[in-house]
């Protein structure tokens, strides 16, 4: 892969690195359905950027923010489960 204009010895900042970081922590934070989103986004990314050879950088925000959103994702499941289970029982 190839970037256009990109300064040499220095990798770019990949494009999604910010907004996976930022969908993770939202994810965590207040707003589970961004999770998945987080994790799909920082899945392609974290592939991008191996594929770049060291054009792409940010990956630690990446890999955080795909965390993030895998655990978001988590909490998610659980948090809707847990939903679940108060509205069968509380009857």
């Amino acid at each position: 892969m190839v970037i256009p204009n990109a300064p040499i010895g220095k990798p770019v900042e990949h494009p999604h690195a910010t907004t996976v970081l930022l969908l993770g922590a939202l994810s965590v934070l207040c707003c589970g359905l961004t999770g998945p989103v987080a994790w799909a986004m920082g899945k392609r990314a974290l592939d991008q950027i191996e594929e770049s050879g060291g054009g792409y950088g940010g990956q630690t925000q990446v890999v955080v923010g795909f965390t993030l959103g895998v655990i978001g994702t988590i909490l998610m499941v659980v948090m809707a489960l847990l939903f679940i289970v108060v509205l069968i029982g509380g009857g």
